[in-house]
């Protein structure tokens, strides 16, 4: 299985709680609430495994809201945001008020989450491109629902993808919520990222 050293770890931790730090600004202006957001691991599992991870609840197949985005550049990868059904509505709510019926509520869930992904996922691609110093061009957003294999299914991962996840705190005033963030790649995207590091990492130690 691929790996980083413990350094390379922590530099790409440290890099996704600068984006996941832009991403809880704008969503704290949507909600109208504060919000932090805290990236506390990163680890890279075969599809399998994720999907296997994101799906159970209590042994049960639990049905998971996604958004995803196909991003090209100084890597290519998938990327998806994930949420348990009930939490994706959960946060719809935060969006748009308490006033609003289950039903209308629904029918705006698909706009909604596709606004949210929109802002998490550039939010954590954009910090990545910046600081790589190189571009990354993302796709139009497309809003998923079903079970996790089905979710990365439909995005087109393939059975030997490995998958980098992102578990992410979402820490509200009243709310708790965790999802992932997954970027599916295969092994020369993950040999890209590496490289991409290790020159983060030699431009802060002075070596470049």
């Amino acid at each position: 299985m691929f790996n980083l050293t413990e350094l390379e770890n922590d530099a790409l931790i440290e890099i996704f709680n600068i984006g996941v730090g832009q991403a809880a600004s704008s969503m704290s202006a949507i909600v109208n609430e504060a919000v932090r957001m805290s990236v506390p691991s990163i680890s890279f599992i075969p599809r399998t495994e994720a999907a296997r991870l994101l799906g159970q609840a209590d042994g049960v197949a639990e049905r998971i809201c996604g958004v995803s985005q196909r991003y090209r550049g100084a890597f290519d990868t998938e990327a998806i945001l994930m949420f348990p059904e009930d939490k994706s509505l959960e946060i719809v709510r935060l969006m748009v008020g308490e006033a609003v019926p289950l039903k209308e509520l629904t029918e705006m869930e698909q706009e909604a989450m596709c606004e949210i992904g929109n802002i998490m996922l550039n939010s954590c691609v954009g910090t990545l491109a910046n600081i790589f110093q190189r571009e990354l061009q993302g796709s139009l957003p497309q809003y998923h629902i079903g079970t996790s294999d089905e979710i990365l299914t439909a995005t087109g991962s393939q059975f030997n993808s490995v998958v980098l996840m992102l578990h992410i705190d979402f820490l509200l005033e009243k709310h708790q919520i965790h999802g992932y963030v997954a970027f599916v790649l295969d092994i020369s995207a993950l040999h890209d990222l590496k490289d991409q590091i290790n020159l983060y990492i030699a431009r802060a130690m002075g070596k470049v």
